[in-house]
């Protein structure tokens, strides 16, 4: 049996979509199953109770289970919960777990100067010191955090974001899972890291203009200091240490200005990239403020 953790998030509910489009069963954990009626829907899907900060809560949900894909919130308790999981699971007898982390596309970008990817980091560590045969995927900013400027755009036909020039390389969620999928259903993947992006570099003037055409309408960039969105995030309802945090981050990518992009992964797996435009058009109603769309975790 295969486990996903954090399956009423988006990239674990991406996931389990991936396994019940090919038909494959599959074990969805999720802490709160009065919000997993969606997954619970999905063919082929066996809807666990859980909490990964609480093992006496993981005995039924990891029973059999032979493969993990852990994901969890990206919130102050990421390392805490992560590591608790991984001594669990170790436990149970889980022969593999994939761990779903991050990398920032920027060039020279260090992980270890932010809560979050720092958090990731020393989580990676645990897992390969745990003795469990591991594999990590490092996705670059997901195209789905995007969605969280609808309000702007809607309302000002603004993306307000403090970056500059500088280009970012976002993946689309739907890829990571195809990705995912493909690493906990077959076999060699032990010991490996896999780091992957989305295919164009862009600027944020770029990305508002792909925006523009899915949705029909003017859409623009509009660069602002990152105590500006920092207010605005708080503003919008954000905690307090995310809004900082989230300050931070882009702060430093704009310092840094470039990133790359690496296709290794989806060339790996043959799975055709997602374009940002492609994205934009898919969720086109989610940027016109029709189509409500899930706010990324504190």
């Amino acid at each position: 049996m295969i486990l996903i953790t954090g399956a009423n998030g988006r990239p674990g509910s991406a996931v389990v979509r991936e396994f019940a489009r090919h038909g494959t069963p599959v074990r969805a954990l999720v802490r709160n199953p009065e919000k997993a009626d969606a997954v619970r829907a999905l063919p082929g899907v066996d809807v666990a109770h859980g909490d990964m900060l609480w093992p006496e809560t993981l005995d039924s949900a990891l029973a059999g289970v032979e493969r993990v894909l852990m994901i969890s919130n990206a919130g102050p308790d990421m390392l805490e919960t992560q590591c608790t999981f991984i001594d669990a699971a170790t436990r149970a007898g889980v022969r593999h777990i994939v761990k779903l982390s991050g990398k920032d596309s920027v060039d020279g970008f260090d992980p270890e100067r932010f809560r979050s990817s720092r958090s990731h980091e020393q989580i990676q560590r645990y897992l390969v010191a745990s003795g469990t045969p591991w594999t990590v995927l490092r996705p670059s900013q997901f195209m789905q955090v995007y969605f969280e400027e609808a309000p702007d755009i809607v309302r000002h036909g603004e993306i307000r974001l403090p970056l500059g020039d500088t280009t970012l390389a976002p993946i689309d969620i739907d890829d990571i899972a195809k990705i995912a999928y493909a690493v906990l259903t077959t076999s060699g993947h032990e010991g490996r890291t896999y780091a992957m992006t989305g295919p164009e570099a862009l600027t944020m003037a770029e990305i508002a203009a792909r925006i523009s055409d899915a949705v029909g309408g003017p859409v623009r960039y509009r660069d602002v200091t990152p105590e500006e969105k920092r207010l605005a995030w708080l503003e919008a309802g954000y905690p307090p240490p995310r809004a900082s945090a989230f300050a931070q981050l882009f702060q430093e990518r704009s310092r840094l200005g470039r990133s790359t992009v690496d296709l290794t992964s989806h060339e790996r797996f043959g799975i055709e990239p997602t374009t940002f435009a492609a994205f934009a058009r898919r969720n086109a109603d989610v940027f016109r403020g029709v189509t409500g769309y899930a706010v990324t975790p504190a």
